[in-house]
């Protein structure tokens, strides 16, 4: 006949390896959890090193403010009131110049990049002069290109969209453009001299 203590004692037996069992599961259960982290941190890792960090080789892909990189699309109302988009001149050499009326380095400026436009717009040359019109005073700004004879779009960036995309921390800021969309060149500040204007653009030209 069987005691009650050793009902008790197998009570016992039978509880620990029910708790043995469950401690093995769970065990056994962390390097699955562990894996399942790791594999997760990769893949998390791969996406940020594709699209954030792209390769030398990527770079065209990318719409950033930086040469190599394929410039941001620019889409604004013109002076005339027409909307004009940067990709409408691919295929084209273009130069992207940032400026504001009460800047003296644009005014200086801008005869250079107007005699620039003039002898090769033939060839595949289009300035595109966004003003800072956030910054700016539109009557201002229509005095300025009637006094200067420009004849190139006058693109107006009335929220500051573009000075953002373009990272604008000074005026001028000029960006030179492929006939691909990439960024060239950029150069912050000025006035740019005629000179280094042509060398620029007959190189980019092909001439």
């Amino acid at each position: 006949m069987t005691s009650l203590l050793s009902v008790q004692a197998k009570t016992v037996d039978i509880s620990s390896i029910q708790i043995n069992n469950r401690l093995m599961n769970h065990f056994k259960q962390r390097p699955t959890l562990i894996s399942s982290s790791i594999i997760t941190f990769a893949i998390i890792w791969i996406g940020l090193t594709l699209f954030v960090f792209p390769s030398p080789g990527d770079q065209s892909i990318y719409a950033v403010p930086q040469q190599g990189f394929l410039a941001p699309e620019i889409s604004l109302s013109s002076l005339e009131g027409e909307i004009v988009n940067l990709s409408d001149f691919r295929g084209q050499v273009v130069l992207i110049n940032i400026w504001a009326s009460w800047c003296t380095p644009c005014k200086t400026e801008m005869p250079a990049i107007q005699n620039m436009y003039d002898k090769y717009r033939d060839d595949g040359f289009v300035v595109l002069a966004v003003n800072a019109t956030n910054s700016d005073n539109i009557n201002n700004v229509t005095n300025f290109v009637e006094n200067q004879n420009l004849t190139f779009p006058i693109l107006l960036d009335t929220e500051g969209f573009v000075s953002q995309k373009y990272q604008v921390q000074a005026l001028p800021s000029s960006f030179f453009i492929t006939q691909d969309g990439i960024i060239n060149e950029v150069v912050i500040g000025g006035p740019m001299a005629e000179a280094l204007l042509e060398s620029r653009i007959s190189s980019l030209l092909g001439r």
